[in-house]
């Protein structure tokens, strides 16, 4: 059941909220439900921006990855465990 509620908002917000719901031909409120739904939404995950920049530092972290053959990590693993080993 919707419920009343009461905020404040500048005259700007106040003249986009009246144009998009005459535009949309919704009410005001139907307009802020959406609008809060979708940025609701939204809120938490990475813009495009953020998600590009991120999949970049990837790409160039894997890229400086060294190449190495499975047996040379598992020799180079094997003697720094053999390294940890108490000496008797």
């Amino acid at each position: 059941m919707p419920k009343k509620v009461t905020f404040m908002l500048d005259e700007e917000s106040i003249e986009r909220l009246s144009v998009t719901a005459k535009r949309l031909r919704k009410s005001k409120s139907e307009v802020v439900r959406k609008a809060i739904a979708d940025y609701h939404d939204r809120v938490g995950r990475l813009s495009e921006a953020e998600r590009q920049r991120l999949l970049g530092i990837i790409d160039t972290s894997l890229s400086r990855l060294p190449r190495r053959r499975q047996a040379d990590v598992a020799k180079e693993i094997e003697a720094i465990r053999a390294g940890r080993r108490p000496r008797s």
